[in-house]
């Protein structure tokens, strides 16, 4: 239930609702908010229902709340039994009705919208069929049941090209600027085929473009599939080293043991499982369920008060009374047994305490081990992958070391020369652009001069000539390096594909001796693999019958140990009772006064004859109250309307006061008006 409330909270803080509430402000709401806010989350699923409750009915609100339900497909808990006592919590504003239902709500909320959005065109009207006799009627409503298969259809297309994630207005616009590019590279292509025309071979120059780009896609391709060659000799020398550590630890378990010792080895082994799987685990996991069991019902229950603690502790007490009763019949009815078995049953309880903490102590070191086995994998293949080689140690570490301080030596050096470039590039810069603004100003300058001279357009005409010839013959030099860096680069493209396939050769035919050797391996595990099945096979059957002969034998110590625990419980209580009656009795007998005042009996009769003296006073007291009690009343009435008289006789005597200072106010304002 609390788990219940903070997740409505959580939604509810959320938008669109941003209600700030916490745990003690929602569950301190009124029946009144809690259904208002029922009707907003209503209302934030179906807009028609984000009304006020407080403007119309509570039976109009339920009856409203309940199509909505209906609608929405909400399950109330229960037997149909419940459903009245449903709706009239929801009439009534029930937090144990309102909160399943808000938790049901908001936990779906998109789902719920898409649901009401549909059922104002899906949910079908029902006509009477004496109104379809009509054929207008008829007509009409087959015409709607078509629209709503239509309906139908359409959002299933509509929501099948959602997912796609295209819009028309985005298609528009990858189409426009699709066809922009295509101008623009069809009017490049057009400028560069004007530029080649002009050059001898144009043909086989773009010939050789074009292997060369071939030849480029195809290193990019054979560089990747070195990177995955790569990738899978990692992979398997990491394979390699498991096993290699495997057999390592296999061959340190068998050089100094013998088949006795194994057998002996995994009998603990398999004693230590099965103690685990049959009486550790479901032990414990049959404690956790049952304090779960509890602790869902006492959560479940209602908040208790200080009278239903007080019953509850007098049902405990009865029920505590009657088991004694009856342990004391049955005690009554069969004889004491022998206690010689308290001795055994002490040590098998001591030993399946030693057995449980040793079991727990080798749990937590097989897990302690396996998480380090883990981090040390971890990091020998964060070290393979930084490196691609082993760990550092000793001499090699310090020798890496000193490579790094040279390095960042070297780092500090460039980085200085850096910034030194950069301040020097922005002097440049703006160097630059002051020449720029000379260059501009001569050129009008220069302009003027040719408008006044009747030349204008004069070196703007002699600068393109020149500029034309200038890219002419740049483009004369740069074609022929062109050629000249084309056949360098198929060259060196052969070499390089040369030198690869004789590099990737040995590692290939490593990788082949790798995985027969991993074959090899795979093969004699599974060998190993059979023998063990076998052999635990045989020692599975000897355990179980070893195991029955246990449980039997430990269900009978508990028994013995539990009757021996309440017979020498029983004895202490009879010996305690036994010494309080031989005390009461001593005293009671006792020729000393002191002694015998000591005895409860005489303590009880002491305090019974004070409680009837108390008793006595009292009721001479409530007699002499009972009969004071009306003049009492009446002078108490007579000396409140004595006071009510004074009140008013202060009030008017005020307020005639009042009056006489406003009157001698007004007086002397006058004879000062007839003074003026």
């Amino acid at each position: 239930m609390s788990d219940q409330i903070q997740s409505i909270v959580e939604k509810l803080n959320q938008e669109p609702f941003r209600k700030n509430y916490n745990l003690i402000t929602f569950d301190s709401l009124e029946s009144t908010q809690l259904l208002q806010l029922l009707n907003d989350v209503l209302g934030e699923i179906d807009p028609k229902h984000a009304v006020d409750i407080r403007e119309e009915l509570p039976e109009q609100t339920a009856k409203r709340m309940l199509s909505l339900l209906g609608i929405l497909k909400y399950k109330p808990p229960g037997s149909i039994s419940d459903l009245s006592a449903f709706r009239q919590g929801l009439v009534t504003g029930s937090k144990p009705v309102i909160h399943p239902v808000l938790h049901w709500l908001l936990q779906r909320t998109n789902e719920l919208k898409k649901r009401a959005y549909l059922a104002r065109f899906l949910v079908k009207l029902e006509v009477p069929a004496e109104f379809l006799q009509d054929d207008t009627v008829a007509d009409i409503n087959k015409q709607y049941e078509e629209l709503m298969e239509a309906f139908k259809n359409l959002h299933k297309e509509c929501e099948q090209l959602k997912p796609s994630g295209l819009s028309t207005a985005e298609i528009r616009r990858d189409i426009s600027a699709m066809e922009e590019e295509k101008d623009q590279l069809v009017k490049r292509v057009e400028r560069l085929k004007k530029r080649v025309e002009t050059v001898q071979n144009h043909q086989r120059m773009l010939e050789i473009a074009r292997q060369l780009r071939l030849e480029k896609e195809r290193e990019e391709s054979l560089a990747q599939q070195k990177q995955e060659q790569k990738n899978q000799l990692f992979h398997a020398e990491q394979r390699l080293q498991r096993a290699q550590l495997q057999l390592k630890e296999m061959h340190h378990a068998v050089e100094d043991s013998k088949p006795e010792s194994l057998m002996k080895k995994l009998e603990e082994e398999i004693n230590f499982n099965s103690y685990l799987v049959t009486e550790k685990i479901p032990r414990e996991l049959e404690s956790k369920k049952n304090s779960t069991y509890f602790l869902q019902k006492v959560v479940a229950e209602p908040a208790m008060s200080q009278s239903d603690l007080n019953v509850l502790e007098i049902k405990i007490n009865e029920v505590n009374a009657q088991m004694n009763q009856l342990i004391e019949k049955r005690m009554m009815k069969y004889e004491p047994i022998d206690s010689k078995f308290s001795m055994y049953r002490q040590q098998a309880s001591i030993i399946s305490r030693k057995k449980e903490a040793k079991a727990e102590e080798l749990q937590a070191a097989k897990e302690e081990m396996s998480s380090t086995e883990r981090q040390m994998l971890q990091k020998t293949s964060q070290a393979h992958e930084l490196e691609g080689s082993e760990v550092l140690k000793g001499d090699e570490f310090k020798h890496y070391v000193n490579k790094l301080r040279s390095k960042n030596t070297f780092y500090k050096k460039k980085r200085q020369e850096i910034a030194e470039i950069t301040a020097e590039y922005g002097i440049l810069q703006r160097t630059e652009e002051l020449l720029k603004q000379r260059h501009e100003a001569i050129q009008q300058q220069l302009q003027a001069i040719e408008d006044k001279k009747g030349i204008s357009g004069y070196s703007y005409t002699q600068e393109e000539l020149e500029r034309v010839s200038a890219v002419k013959s740049e483009m004369d030099e740069m074609k022929g390096r062109t050629l000249d860096n084309m056949s360098e680069m198929v060259k060196k493209l052969n070499a390089v594909v040369a030198e690869k396939k004789a590099s990737l050769a040995p590692v290939i035919k490593e990788l082949r001796l790798l995985r027969q050797k991993c074959q090899e391996l795979t093969q004699e595990c599974d060998e190993k693999k059979i023998q063990y099945d076998s052999c635990a096979a045989g020692l599975e059957s000897n355990r179980s019958a070893l195991e029955q002969e246990v449980k039997g034998l430990l269900e009978e110590c508990v028994q013995e140990e539990s009757n021996y625990r309440y017979i020498n419980c029983m004895k202490r209580n009879l010996e305690i009772q036994l010494q309080r009656a031989k005390e009461e009795m001593k005293a009671y007998i006792s020729s000393d006064p002191q002694e015998r005042r000591k005895a409860v009996r005489e303590q009880y009769t002491r305090i019974i004859l004070e409680q009837e003296n108390l008793g006595k006073k009292l009721r001479e007291k409530q007699k002499v109250v009972r009969e004071s009690h009306g003049p009492n009343m009446k002078q108490m009435k007579m000396w409140q309307d004595f006071e009510q008289l004074m009140e008013c006789k202060r009030e008017c005597f005020l307020k005639q006061q009042n009056q006489t200072a406003i009157g001698q106010v007004i007086q002397e304002g006058g004879k000062d008006r007839l003074v003026l």
